[in-house]
This record gives structure tokens, sequence and C-alpha cells, in this order.
């Protein structure tokens, strides 16, 4: 068993622990403010432009089949952006993502665009083709042009015929104990989906016509489609790094109680010894 001094040492090792991970669950918790924040201002917008897309395409009728971000293709490689984290110590989040990852590709042919570095990583090491890793700028800096630009790049590789199909894999932000790895297809857009239920609303006067708007307006709906999801991950890995960090605070907290315990209980043993033999000195010399 450890003596004394070396439980000392111990105690004073894990309350060091327990301050670094106090101040990482302060910062995880700050940050996840910031972003739910941004996550929340976001979703009027996103679901303002996802309604007018809606009840255009209500409007238009099966004439968006004719669009080329609309057409199904029945052959080719299916391209996938991941979103995972730059760093750890966020509990199950990238593990619970990449174990999705690997579900899903199970029986496709797949290349990958790629945000976060644990992710890259990851795919480094196994069989992944990854075309191309996003660095600049990090996920934390990340901004709606930002999200913008990978959306066109997106785009521009479904239009030039290479990929039948473009999905991105993020992580939902449900709350603050629910962070669900999802899979969306990006591209084709399903026009079933947007036509499913839409309200035209009646006799709509359009300048210009309904065909230009909802052409000038898809562009838009897939950059704050990418946005949501970059903005639900970043969410989602301080949420769940807070939660990480709560439970390695706590953890601290129990061990040096622990240790306290068998230190006093040392402790007290070393007293009584000592007291004893001073008696039994003292009894000898008497």
């Amino acid at each position: 068993m450890a003596g004394i001094k070396e439980l000392r040492l111990r105690i004073t090792s894990v309350g060091n622990i327990k301050q670094i991970t106090r101040a990482m669950e302060m910062v995880a918790t700050t940050k996840l403010r910031r972003f739910q924040d941004r996550a929340m201002a976001s979703r009027p917008y996103a679901q303002e432009i996802a309604g007018l897309i809606t009840r255009l395409a209500a409007l238009l009728g099966d004439e968006i089949t004719d669009r080329p971000l609309f057409q199904k293709r029945k052959a080719g490689k299916t391209l996938a952006l991941v979103i995972s984290s730059d760093r750890g110590l966020c509990g199950a989040y990238n593990t619970s993502l990449f174990r999705s990852l690997e579900e899903w590709r199970a029986d496709r042919d797949v290349d990958y665009f790629v945000y976060g570095r644990k992710a890259n990583t990851y795919m480094g090491k196994r069989d992944f083709e990854v075309r191309r890793f996003i660095t600049d700028p990090t996920l934390e800096d990340i901004d709606y042009r930002n999200a913008s630009i990978t959306a066109r790049m997106l785009t521009r590789e479904f239009l030039e015929g290479d990929y039948s199909e473009v999905w991105v894999q993020y992580t939902a932000f449900e709350s603050m104990s629910r962070h669900v790895p999802t899979w969306a297809q990006f591209l084709p857009i399903e026009a079933g989906a947007l036509q499913q239920g839409a309200d035209s609303g009646g006799d709509v006067l359009l300048e210009p016509d309904a065909g230009t708007v909802f052409d000038q307006l898809v562009p838009r709906y897939l950059e704050t489609r990418i946005y949501n999801a970059l903005l639900e991950s970043l969410t989602s890995e301080y949420a769940s790094r807070r939660f990480a960090m709560k439970n390695a605070t706590d953890a601290a907290s129990d061990m040096q109680d622990e240790l306290r315990s068998i230190y006093n209980r040392k402790r007290q043993e070393t007293i009584t010894k000592e007291l004893l033999d001073i008696v039994g000195g003292a009894e000898a010399v008497s």
C-alpha cells in the first residue's frame, strides 16, 4: 500500500487534473452557448428559405425534374462530406460518428470531403479515398461565406457528372445530452420531398417568373443546409466535451475523497503506532 508521502503527492496530482478539467468544462460551456445561439439564430432564415423553395416547387410541378440538380443518375460513385472535430476530449462524439460512417459506406463506392482533423486522421489510417481535407478556416472560425464555398464545391462536383449523389454526415444537436450522427442526401435534391404537402399559396404574382426565382434560391438553400450542418456539429461537439469534462471533474473529486480517506486512516495509524511506541518505551524505562 502507498505511503503517506506518496498519497499526499497523488492527492495533489489529482487536484491539478481536476482544476484543468474544470477549466476545460467552463470553456466548453462558454463556446457551447455561443454556437448554440448561432445555430438558433440561423434557423428562421433556413426555415423561411426552405418554405419558399417548397412553395415554388409546388408551383413549378414537374418542370423542376428537368433541372440538373434534381436529376437522378442510375450509376456512379458517391461523394460524401464528413464533419468531425479538430480536437479530442469530447467523449464519444467522434467514435459514434465513425461507427455510423463505417456502417453507411459498407456497400458504396465513396470519395470524401472532410472537415475536422479527427476524421482526416481516422480515414488516413484506413482505406478511405479523401479527395479534399478542408482546413482553412478551422471549424470554430467557419461562417456562412465559407459554408457557401463548400456548397458550391460539392455542387460543381455533382454537375461535372463524376458522382451520382452527394451526402453530408454531421452530428445533429437534439439536446444537451443527445447528439445523433446523421446522414442527409445533399444532391440530387428530392423533388418529391419538396412538393409533398406543399401549399402554393393560391394565385401568386412573381417578378421575375417562378422558375427564375426558384433557380436563384436553390443555391442559397444548399448553402444554408451546409451552414446548419456545420453549426449543429460544432454545437454537438462542445456539448459532448462539456459533458465529458464534467464527468472527469466529478471522477477527480471522488478520487480525491477516496485518497484523502486512505491518507487520514494511514496518518491516524502512524500516530497511534508512535504513541504506543512512546508509551511502551516509557513503561520499559520505569
